[in-house]
């Protein structure tokens, strides 16, 4: 794949250099992450710069699309040329393109709805289970779901009764719907749904996510120039 413009590093330095323990990087070697070390003579490791780079590479790719997927795009840029390394980054990019346009769509359509007022409640203004489910989309077993986990826990005198929405709780559901399509996941939720009266706290929450976007994108940035350096083998 490049040429080995430098060599004679032990284990210990790569570890060093890409921020990983000594096991880590033997670790990373056995997955594929790494390609194979040499060996001295005396049957130890010996590595180069594609191994740091390497390691620097998944790093990078481990925040930016997780172990699984940066396991994957490494051993497919150990393969290159013959492999699908661009294309699997291509679709690395796609997805952040894509949540953040989800993100800015459910900024707007949670702080919309937060802003909404609530009238006088009325019992005849309250949805059924699978009424509320039919109006923002989910099915109702995502509504029992979200009540399980205290989300969105509609009104009713006992667990025999049918699920009853009000109005507030049924904004609540459209909210927590908005926030989930943005990527928010429930342990987040639960601690924001005592907050979701107001509109400056849902926007405070997609500002989480918003940056937790920014970072994996710079991430993935950084993997880039790390892979770059691998595959024209500079050292």
């Amino acid at each position: 794949m490049t040429t080995r413009k430098s060599g004679g590093l032990r284990t210990i330095e790569v570890a060093r250099r890409a921020g990983y323990s000594v096991q880590q990087v033997r670790n990373l070697e056995r997955d594929g992450v790494l390609p194979p070390a040499a060996r001295t003579g005396s049957g130890y490791r010996s590595y180069d710069e594609r191994h740091v780079w390497s390691a620097l590479a998944y790093r990078a790719l481990a925040t930016a699309t997780g172990p699984v997927e940066a396991k994957t795009i490494m051993r497919a840029a150990q393969a290159y040329p013959g492999s699908d390394l661009f294309a699997l980054l291509d679709a690395a990019h796609a997805r952040l393109d894509a949540e953040r346009r989800e993100l800015a769509l459910a900024k707007q359509a949670a702080e919309a709805i937060a802003a909404e007022p609530i009238a006088d409640v009325r019992p005849s203004d309250s949805l059924s289970i699978s009424e509320l489910a039919e109006a923002i989309g989910v099915r109702p077993s995502t509504l029992r779901h979200w009540d399980a986990e205290g989300l969105v826990v509609p009104s009713r005198a006992s667990a025999r009764e049918p699920r009853r929405y009000s109005p507030a709780e049924v904004r609540t559901a459209r909210i927590v719907h908005q926030l989930r399509l943005a990527g928010y996941g429930i342990t987040a939720l639960r601690a924001l749904v005592p907050r979701l009266g107001r509109g400056e706290e849902v926007g405070a929450a997609l500002v989480v996510r918003s940056a937790v976007i920014e970072r994996r994108a710079r991430a993935l940035f950084d993997a880039a120039g790390a892979l770059g350096r691998l595959l024209s083998g500079e050292g």
